[in-house]
């Protein structure tokens, strides 16, 4: 069982594990190499560098830091997590418990441009598949995606649902969904009066489902957050001013936050998060 899992490996989840390490404790810090950070051209507004710095530069030195403390770093592709008394991480090669987390995977920038979208979300449409799977009991519902996290979300309906159609909107499938149906043909539309009904393909065949799953790239803070049952408003998770979810053990950081979205400012919540962490894990160990 580990202390901390820290979700994600940009300058929040650096920087909390920067503190983490300070105070004696060993995250493991999981994350691919998505930063936003690393989009970042030129950087002249972080405190202490007189020059103008790239933002994967800056990235860098915040991993070798970690590194040099003795922290771990693991490029992996986190498409769930659960709780049961503590915090399972579920990547796409392995399974990590600990006991407590902060979420700083950044805010979720990919948009689904589909007719209906919008429109039917909460009716038909959703974005956790643990947290809705219950209202498609012996149903059929649609997975949107190509990837590990369509997967993810699939394998979490696979016992629930009647059937399950892999709907990749064009792209090729990018990991093994056996036994179950896959359309490649993009999505026209979403079709449906006030509930979701079934989609239109763009060669104009329909598919009729119940429910449509999102899982399109990569689980962002809020769909993971959710799946706990975290209070999240608009894509952000919601955190009191020491980075504490509603979830004791649960912290979050950095662009998954409502708030300003700069480097700076990941870097300080990220600082907070591992003190309140570090907190928490040690009044839980005078507890046990």
């Amino acid at each position: 069982m580990l202390d901390l899992i820290i979700l994600g490996a940009g300058p929040a989840g650096l920087s909390a594990a920067v503190y983490a390490l300070r105070a004696n404790i060993t995250p493991k810090i999981i994350g691919l190499n998505r930063s936003a950070l690393e989009d970042a051209m030129e950087i002249e507004n972080y405190f202490g560098f007189s020059n103008v710095i790239r933002g994967s530069e800056l990235l860098k030195f915040g991993k070798e830091q970690v590194l040099r403390l003795g922290g771990e770093i693991t490029a992996e592709e986190i498409v769930g997590v659960s709780w049961n008394g503590h915090f399972t991480v579920v990547t796409d090669k392995y399974e990590y418990e600990s006991e407590a987390v902060i979420f700083t995977l950044g805010s979720a920038r990919k948009n689904v441009e589909i007719d209906g979208i919008k429109r039917f979300k909460n009716n038909g449409v959703s974005f956790c598949a643990v947290c809705d799977s219950f209202f498609y009991k012996n149903k059929t519902v649609g997975v949107l995606g190509s990837g590990e996290y369509a997967l993810h979300e699939a394998k979490t309906l696979l016992n629930v649902t009647k059937k399950i159609f892999i709907m990749t909107n064009g792209e090729n499938p990018m990991t093994d969904f056996s036994g179950m149906e896959i359309i490649k043909e993009p999505i026209a539309a979403l079709l449906g009066e006030e509930k979701l009904s079934g989609a239109l393909l763009k060669n104009g065949k329909r598919i009729d489902f119940d429910g449509l799953f999102i899982g399109l790239g990569t689980a962002s803070s809020d769909n993971l957050a959710s799946s706990l049952g975290i209070i999240t408003e608009k894509g952000k998770i919601m955190v009191d001013s020491n980075m504490k979810t509603n979830l004791a053990g649960c912290f979050a950081a950095g662009d998954c936050v409502p708030g300003v979205m700069q480097v700076s400012v990941a870097v300080a919540e990220g600082c907070k998060a591992a003190l309140s962490a570090v907190e928490f894990l040690k009044i839980k160990g005078s507890e046990n």
